[in-house]
C-alpha cells in the first residue's frame, strides 16, 4: 500500500474533523432555538407551524413522539408508492417511462422513507423526473430529517431530568430541514453543477458517437416472437449504430441532498461513478465530505446540549478510531494484486476491476468504507468487485449497526445505545449500578437497549438463512459458491441497517427480494427508533445524580476502549460465523489458488 492511501485518508479526516465542530456546535444552537438563524428566519417557522396547527410550545413524551414519527413515514410511504404506480399517467415524464411494478414500488417506498435507498432498478430507465424529486428527493430530505430528530430526542433524554418530554417531532424535523439540510444542499447542489453535474427538465438526448456500436439482436417474426432455427436455436441478426442517447434530469439537487441526508440513491444506475453524478476528483471529495460531515458534527451537538463538550469527543473519538482501523484494512486489501493475476505483472498492480480510472484505487477503497460507515449506501466502485478481505469491510461496517460515524442522526443514537451498553458491562466488573451522564440504567433501559442491539442481527441472519433455503432466494445468485453467500448477506445486511449498497452480484428486483429488504428496511428502522424514544423518555424523567469517586468517566481513553470492545463484541457474537461462510471462505480459497 503506498503514501497516497494515508495521504487521502489523513486529508479526509483533517478536514471532517474541522469542519465537524463549528456545524456541530450550530446544530445545537438552531435545533433549541437558540440562534441568530432561529430569530432572523423565524417568520417561515410560524407561518409553517399555523398552516399545519402546530404549537412550537408543546412538548411531547416519548409515546406521542413515537406515534407522530411512525405515522408521518407511513404516510410519505403510502404517497411515494402511489407515484411510482401513476407514474405514467403524470406529468414532468419526457422518456414515457412506464409506471413501476407492485413489488418494486412496495420496495423503493419504504427503502426511502427509512433513508435505506436500495434500489432493485435502474433510475434514468424506470424513474420519471416528477417521481425523481416528488418522491425521492422529497424523502431524501424527510428521512435524513427524522434521524436528526430522533438523535436530538434522545439527547435530550440524558440532558434533561424530571421531565416529561424529549420535545415536539414537528419543531425538530421543521429545524432540522429549513436550517440545516436545506441550506448545506444548496451550497453542494451549486457546486456539483460548476463541477460538471446537470440540472435540467430537457427530454433525453440523441448524441453521434465517435465509433460505430455494432451488436446482434433476436430476429422476430410477423407476431414479434424470436424466431429459432431448425435447432431450436434463436435467430440473430447483426446491427450498428452511431448514437447513444443520454439521459438528463435535475440530477445535481438530488445529489446533494442524497449525499448530505446519508442517502445513498442514484439519480442513475451508475450512481456515483456516473460522470453526471460524480464529475471529478473534487466532487468525490466534497461527496465524502458531505457524507460524514452531519454524523460528526452531531457528536459535538451531543457534547454541547449535555453540557460537557469532552462527551462528544469521546464518542466522535471511539467512532474515528473504527472507522480508521477498516479503512486501512480496506485498502490495504484492494492495493493487493489478485494472486491469479499477479504472474501476469512484474509488480502485481491492486485490484481495479469495477473501480473507476479517474478515481482510482484510493478515492475509490475510502469511498466505499464511508458510505459504508454512514448509512449512505452511494457507491462510486463496484462493491461486487472489491477484494474477499476488501468486501469484508463495508459488510461488518454495516453489520456493527452503522456506529462508525452512522447516518445522519442515526449513528449517534446508535453509539449512543453502545454507550448505554459499555457502562452496564463495566457495572457488572465493579458490582455497581451502571449510569451515564448522571442518570442510573435502569431494567426498562436495558430491555429497550436490547431490542434496539438485537434487531438488526436478527433481520439479518433469519432473512439470509431464509434466502439459501427457498428456491426464490437462490434465483438471484449470479455468483456461485461463498461470493454467492456474501451476495445475500450483504444485501440483507445493507437492507436492515439502512444502508443501501449492494454487491450487485444479486439479481435482487424480484418479487421475493423486493418483499424481504423492504420488511428489513422498515424494521430496521422504526424498530430501534421506538424503542430509543422509549429509552429517552425513560432517561428524562430520571434525577440527575452527583458524581463520586466510584463514578466510571465516561470522557476519557478508558471509556473510549470499553465504548469500541462493546461494539466489536456485539459484531464478532453476532456475525462472525455467517462471516467466515463467506468473504473469509472466499479469501481462502483464492489465496490457494
Amino acid at each position: 500500500m503506498d503514501s497516497n492511501n494515508y495521504y487521502q485518508l489523513g486529508l479526509y479526516l483533517a478536514v471532517l474533523l474541522l469542519l465537524s465542530l463549528p456545524l456541530g456546535w450550530y446544530m445545537a444552537r438552531v435545533m433549541e432555538g437558540k440562534s441568530r438563524v432561529n430569530r432572523l428566519f423565524g417568520g417561515i417557522e410560524r407561518v409553517f407551524y399555523r398552516l399545519c396547527g402546530i404549537s412550537r410550545e408543546h412538548e411531547m413524551d416519548w409515546k406521542q413522539y413515537a406515534i407522530a414519527v411512525v405515522l408521518f413515514n407511513f404516510i410519505g410511504a403510502i404517497a411515494v408508492y402511489l407515484l411510482q404506480r401513476l407514474q405514467q399517467w403524470l406529468p414532468l415524464n419526457p422518456a414515457a417511462l412506464a409506471s413501476v411494478s407492485p413489488d418494486s414500488s412496495f420496495n423503493t417506498a419504504l427503502s426511502f422513507v427509512t433513508n435505506t435507498n436500495w434500489q432493485g432498478y435502474a433510475g434514468e430507465s424506470t424513474m420519471s423526473y416528477l417521481t425523481q424529486m416528488a418522491a425521492l428527493a422529497l424523502q431524501n430530505f424527510l428521512s435524513a430529517a427524522t434521524g436528526i430528530a430522533i438523535a436530538f430526542a434522545l439527547i435530550r433524554g440524558f440532558a434533561r431530568h424530571s421531565s416529561k418530554g424529549i420535545g415536539n417531532f414537528w419543531v425538530d424535523m421543521t429545524r432540522s430541514t429549513l436550517y440545516v439540510l436545506l441550506p448545506l444542499s444548496v451550497v453542494l447542489a451549486l457546486v456539483l453543477v460548476q463541477q460538471g453535474s446537470i440540472q435540467n427538465f430537457r427530454a433525453y438526448q440523441d448524441v453521434k458517437t465517435l465509433e460505430v456500436t455494432h451488436y446482434t439482436v433476436p430476429k422476430l417474426d410477423a407476431a414479434g416472437q424470436p424466431l429459432k432455427d431448425a435447432k431450436g436455436e434463436p435467430v440473430t441478426e447483426a446491427q450498428s449504430t452511431d448514437k447513444q442517447t443520454l439521459p438528463m434530469g435535475p440530477v445535481a439537487s438530488q445529489e446533494a441532498i442524497k449525499m448530505i441526508g446519508t442517502n445513498g440513491g442514484g439519480f442513475f444506475n451508475a450512481n456515483s461513478a456516473h460522470p453526471y453524478e460524480n464529475p471529478t476528483p473534487l466532487s468525490n471529495f466534497l461527496q465524502m465530505l458531505a457524507i460524514l460531515i452531519i454524523p460528526a458534527a452531531l457528536c459535538t451537538s451531543f457534547g454541547v446540549l449535555v453540557g460537557d463538550r469532552r462527551q462528544g469527543w469521546a464518542i466522535l473519538a471511539a467512532m474515528t478510531l473504527l472507522f480508521v482501523v477498516m479503512t486501512l484494512v480496506l485498502m490495504y486489501a484492494e492495493s493487493q494484486p489478485n494472486p491469479m493475476l499477479a504472474s501476469l505483472h512484474a509488480s502485481g498492480p491492486g485490484m481495479m476491476e469495477g473501480k473507476e480510472t479517474r478515481f482510482g484505487i484510493p478515492a475509490s477503497a475510502l469511498f466505499a468504507s464511508i458510505t459504508t460507515a454512514a448509512s449512505c449506501g452511494a457507491v462510486n466502485a463496484m462493491h461486487d468487485s472489491l477484494s474477499p478481505l476488501g468486501g469484508l469491510v463495508p459488510m461488518l461496517q454495516m453489520q456493527l449497526g452503522e456506529v462508525v460515524f452512522g447516518g445522519v442522526g442515526s449513528g449517534l443514537y446508535g453509539m449512543l445505545i453502545f454507550a448505554v451498553l459499555a457502562v452496564f458491562i463495566a457495572g457488572l466488573m465493579i458490582g455497581r449500578t451502571p449510569e451515564y451522564l448522571g442518570k442510573k440504567i435502569g431494567v426498562f433501559d436495558m430491555k429497550m437497549m436490547s431490542i434496539a442491539i438485537l434487531m438488526t442481527p436478527a433481520l439479518v441472519l433469519i432473512f439470509t438463512a431464509l434466502s439459501v433455503m427457498v428456491e426464490a432466494g437462490l434465483a438471484g445468485i449470479a455468483n456461485p459458491g461463498a461470493h454467492g453467500f456474501s451476495e445475500i448477506l450483504y444485501a440483507f445486511s445493507s437492507a436492515a441497517n439502512n444502508n443501501g449498497s449492494a454487491f450487485a452480484g444479486l439479481s435482487a428486483n424480484t418479487p421475493y427480494y423486493n418483499i424481504t429488504t423492504g420488511i428489513c428496511t422498515w424494521l430496521g428502522r422504526f424498530g430501534i427508533i421506538v424503542p430509543v424514544l422509549a429509552m429517552a423518555g425513560s432517561l428524562a424523567g430520571k434525577k440527575r445524580l452527583a458524581a463520586t469517586s466510584g463514578t466510571l468517566p465516561t470522557h476519557g481513553p478508558l471509556f473510549v476502549a470499553l465504548l469500541i470492545g462493546a461494539v466489536i463484541l456485539v459484531g464478532a457474537l453476532t456475525y462472525v460465523p455467517a462471516l467466515a461462510l463467506g468473504p473469509v471462505v472466499e479469501h481462502l480459497q483464492m489465496m490457494a489458488m
